[in-house]
């Protein structure tokens, strides 16, 4: 199935970014954190997480395997990550550090034991680092692989099959990169500038 797209305020539209026409803002659902816009796909298990955090002050790469391990807490040691890379982003000042990562884990400790329990999560995170606002954006796809809602040994990352959810996914990110814009910086801090 073929997502369309639509651009979607976040953090009181502070941001914008264009998003699969079909997600579901999740703070229609429940509590989310201040400093977290959630989506859900309702046809789906996939999810888009925006985090504005404190910048960490490790070199670029480190930092997002950093914010790789904080997202996947206790599964750390069981994560792999497949790739990383430098990216662009088409609406941010030019020259602004842009990272991207793909990484499996096995499902997170909410998601254990559930009817809908993944055999394993596919991870395309982005890091933004705004230097001067002293802030680190992720953003998080998390794709997971529940047992019959994906074709078995369509997935092999080691030799570049992702898969549908991985295909889809891989969508979802490149039209962030391509979309997501900051409208008002006064959202980090300092006189908006």
């Amino acid at each position: 199935m073929a997502d369309s797209f639509e651009p979607r305020p976040l953090f009181g539209g502070a941001i914008t970014v264009s998003l699969p026409s079909t997600l579901q803002d999740v703070s229609e659902i429940r509590q989310v954190p201040d400093n977290q816009e959630v989506y859900l796909d309702p046809l789906g298990f996939t999810s888009i997480v925006f985090d504005i955090l404190e910048r960490v002050e490790k070199p670029d790469l480190e930092a997002l395997k950093f914010h790789l391990d904080d997202l996947v807490d206790e599964d750390a040691g069981q994560t792999k990550v497949w790739r990383t890379g430098d990216a662009y982003c088409a609406k941010l000042p030019q020259g602004t550090p842009v990272f991207t990562l793909m990484a499996t884990s096995p499902p997170g400790e909410k998601m254990r034991g559930r009817a809908n329990e993944p055999e394993f999560v596919v991870m395309l995170l982005i890091l933004l680092r705004l230097v001067e606002q002293q802030t680190d954006v992720i953003v998080a796809i998390n794709a997971p692989h529940v047992k019959g809602e994906f074709e078995e040994g369509s997935v092999d990352l080691e030799h570049g099959r992702g898969g549908l959810l991985v295909e889809r996914a891989e969508k979802w990110r490149d039209e962030v990169l391509r979309t997501f814009e900051v409208k008002d910086w006064g959202l980090f801090g300092g006189n908006g500038d």
